[in-house]
């Protein structure tokens, strides 16, 4: 048994890394250098660039290109068609030539179809955008980031659920908020 799956529409570039029980479907293109974690998911037509960092169990879904300069941490879920840029100010006869602002979207982060994190940003662990936002500021870790450009409208929880005014969440999970930023209560 192959240690992952690579649909043969797809092309994988020379000095790719990518990890046991991985999968990359159709036509999709992993440039030199990535490294793609362990149980990961490439969903259709998914392009990721050069040196770009995959962690473990990461799920992209169809359409999405991840350039270089950006790196996902384990566990997240990259919606359909979400966009990321690397460049800040982009110009066709100004290229940067490798000199790319980094962005950095933390475990268990989720990004929702169609949303839009600018480079130069992190997105926290576990924090949740919606799907059309666009971020362009650093996102709190547990935030719920909505709108145009996103602006956080609550708190979710490690599992996914929206929380309430108590910042407990039904799966058992308890929280506090302290200067602007959600803590796990012990």
């Amino acid at each position: 048994m192959d240690e992952f799956f690579v649909h043969e529409s797809s092309y994988i570039d020379d000095h790719v890394t990518i990890g046991k029980g991985t999968k990359i479907w159709h036509f999709c293109h992993v440039q030199s250098g990535a490294v793609i974690g362990e149980r990961c998911s490439l969903g259709q037509n998914v392009n990721v660039g050069n040196n770009v960092k995959i962690g473990n169990g990461v799920r992209v879904q169809n359409n999405v290109s991840i350039y270089e300069g950006v790196e996902i941490e384990d566990n997240v879920f990259c919606g359909p068609s979400c966009v990321f840029t690397n460049v800040t100010t982009p110009r066709a006869h100004f290229p940067v030539h490798g000199v790319y602002a980094k962005t950095l979207i933390r475990e268990g982060a989720s990004l929702g179809a169609n949303s839009t994190v600018v480079c130069g940003h992190t997105v926290g662990k576990s924090a949740l955008i919606a799907a059309g936002a666009v971020v362009t500021k650093d996102v709190p870790d547990y935030a719920l980031m909505a709108g145009v450009p996103a602006r956080r409208i609550g708190w979710v929880c490690e599992c996914g659920k929206r929380l309430g005014p108590s910042l407990q969440c039904d799966c058992g999970r308890k929280y506090k908020e302290e200067n602007g930023k959600l803590k796990t209560e012990k």
